[in-house]
């Protein structure tokens, strides 16, 4: 308790996260900025790769036990629409030696049922034609974020929810599909969550929204590797100790991954990056 109480207190401006930008992108990624020559990892993904409250998150971890640049193109709350429609940060991803793609929730993207903001991509903007004429019932004026609108359409029909939920996960992995094919490269696809995949998933808790196993393995062949990273029991039961946070942010921290555990995606992902980057070396 004692070193929870008194990290939270170091806290109290918050975790300085020196935010920068590369080239023409709009988007505030955590620094310091990196120099995007020579060989370099990109890493793309949302809070986590980000690493909210953390002090030193998996993807600086990873440049220190593989002796590699590696760039942080996380984004908070970020869905696949941030970077397909950010073409600074795909160029550095075609510039890189190899990529490594967090899996994102399958509600921060814009499908045929609603539209999110380019760059919040929690942000909800608007719901379509098709999305009203499933709930003539429900205001859509009244939602600003996508998870809470999609919660009360879940509580208004748990039935009509299914096809929101279905054109969401095929949205998902056609739009992962297309963004691994022009990422070129090699490319590992990282789940960094606080459970396994599963195997069919509607939920609202948790994060990767809707995304489930099946998924990830339609995705497997296009990509170098698959990574699986979950947090032990012991990095679970360690709650928000040693993470960096105002008492104001406390109940968004308690819900992220601590330190702990971005060291051991660390370790996997460092153990995977090694085998693509030198195989002949893998074994010893």
């Amino acid at each position: 308790m004692v070193g929870e109480m008194s990290v939270a207190m170091q806290g109290q401006s918050g975790l300085e996260y020196y935010p920068c930008r590369y080239g023409r992108s709009r988007v505030l990624f955590r620094g310091p900025r990196r120099r995007l020559k020579g060989d370099y990892i990109a890493f793309l993904g949302g809070t986590e790769t980000y690493g909210r409250f953390i002090g030193t998150p998996f993807p600086v971890l990873v440049e220190k036990q593989i002796g590699l640049s590696c760039v942080n193109f996380g984004s908070i709350n970020a869905g696949i629409d941030l970077y397909m429609h950010d073409p600074t940060v795909m160029q550095a991803v075609e510039a890189a030696r190899l990529n490594v793609l967090q899996v994102l929730g399958a509600q921060n993207m814009s499908n045929r049922f609603y539209s999110v903001h380019p760059r919040r991509n929690d942000r909800f903007l608007r719901a379509s034609t098709l999305l009203q004429a499933l709930y003539p019932e429900v205001d859509f004026t009244d939602f600003h974020f996508n998870r809470h609108m999609l919660r009360q359409l879940r509580d208004v029909s748990e039935d009509r929810f299914e096809h929101v939920a279905g054109e969401l996960r095929s949205a998902w992995l056609s739009r992962m599909k297309y963004l691994l094919g022009v990422m070129r490269g090699q490319t590992v696809l990282l789940w960094f969550a606080q459970a396994q995949p599963t195997v069919l998933s509607s939920a609202l808790e948790g994060d990767p929204l809707f995304v489930d196993r099946g998924m990830i393995e339609a995705l497997r062949p296009r990509v170098a590797d698959v990574v699986i990273a979950t947090p032990s029991d012991e990095a679970q039961g360690r709650g928000t100790k040693d993470m960096v946070f105002t008492e104001f942010e406390a109940c968004a921290a308690a819900e992220l991954m601590g330190p702990q555990s971005h060291e051991e995606a660390a370790k996997v992902l460092s153990a995977s990056i090694k085998s693509l980057l030198c195989p002949d070396d893998s074994s010893g």
